[in-house]
């Protein structure tokens, strides 16, 4: 039988990039600082680096899904520079008000559904209660939650108050630097 393994998951705009609106080109594409520290600490202490991200712009007609993955290339080929490897990028292009055509549905995989974490689940033999999320929405820590993500990190900088029923259903970090104190 299988071992499992566990993962760390990560939004990709407002995470992994700065979040400027539907980023599909790579110079758009600015990396925020630690991120790298962050998923070679992971990658150390035997975690999986998993993408979930929702991507409307390609359902909204902003940009397509060819674009995307070229993106998608280029990140992770940036990654690899920085000695680590991304185990695999799951994204959602639909949108259920204002996806166009085929993309206007009520995907499972869209977050704040969990989806997107139980098809890594299924495709990498992940231990969802053993793993981490860092997001940067709430929609994020509603699928972490929604998946059963054992740790959920909302990564903001900015100063509102965030409602979290006793601080259990999620920890508010700061920096990347921080979300290290979980791994």
């Amino acid at each position: 039988m299988k071992s499992f393994v566990k993962a760390l998951f990560l939004d990709r705009d407002g995470v992994i990039n700065k979040d400027h609106g539907y980023v599909y080109q790579i110079q758009s594409f600015d990396f925020i600082d630690g991120i790298f520290d962050l998923t070679r600490e992971a990658i150390n202490n035997r975690y999986k680096i998993i993408v979930v991200t929702n991507q409307s712009g390609i359902g909204r007609g902003f940009y397509t899904e060819s674009q995307f993955k070229k993106l998608n290339v280029w990140m992770c080929s940036r990654f690899e520079i920085e000695n680590v490897k991304i185990d695999k990028v799951y994204f959602c292009s639909s949108h259920p008000t204002f996806g166009i055509g085929k993309y206007k549905v009520d995907d499972y995989r869209r977050k704040p559904k969990p989806g997107m974490f139980f098809d890594a689940q299924k495709d990498l033999n992940i231990n969802l209660n053993q793993s981490i999320l860092i997001g940067d929405k709430m929609s994020d820590m509603k699928a972490g939650i929604n998946a059963g993500i054992g740790t959920r990190l909302l990564f903001s900088t900015r100063k509102e108050i965030i409602s979290n029923k006793n601080n259990n259903l999620f920890k508010k970090i700061t920096s990347l630097t921080e979300a290290k104190l979980y791994l």
